[in-house]
């Protein structure tokens, strides 16, 4: 059965208000930067967590220097220019450069940590070391919005 425009109208407006209410439930801090540098640090951001999915999959198969790679290149501290991190971090709040910052270095400990496990065969120690990657992740996304 079609929907009716009346339907219709109240469905768009019954939206349009609960994601309104949303945004103003958020408590989070709205960073504000010009469009085209809030996509570019969204594609950052989507490429870091297709980074880490890399490197799990990595870890579950036992290619740890694989792993160490792919956090090091895309992750840290060697990324920061590929990522343009220098021009975007003018326009963060300098807590959360700081977030970003512990993130990047804890994601080349963790290569470090990755790379033993490839001698030691300790992973209980790689999984905790990139466990303080996503912990930087989850503190910025909890603390910061670009929405």
């Amino acid at each position: 059965m079609p929907m009716s425009k009346a339907r219709a109208v109240v469905l768009t407006i019954t939206a349009a208000v609960i994601a309104v209410s949303a945004r103003a439930d958020d408590t989070r801090q709205l960073v504000t930067m010009p469009a085209p540098m809030v996509q570019h640090m969204l594609a950052n951001m989507r490429d870091h967590l297709a980074a880490i999915t890399e490197i799990q999959r990595a870890l579950g198969v036992a290619e740890y220097q694989r792993a160490a790679d792919i956090a090091e290149k895309r992750i840290g501290m060697s990324s920061l220019e590929s990522h343009g991190a220098a021009h975007m971090a003018g326009f963060m709040p300098q807590p959360m450069q700081d977030i970003g910052t512990q993130m990047h270095k804890a994601a080349s400990r963790f290569a470090l940590i990755a790379q033993e496990t490839g001698a030691d065969g300790n992973l209980a120690r790689a999984v905790a070391a990139l466990s303080t990657v996503t912990e930087q992740c989850v503190a910025c996304h909890a603390a910061y919005r670009a929405h």
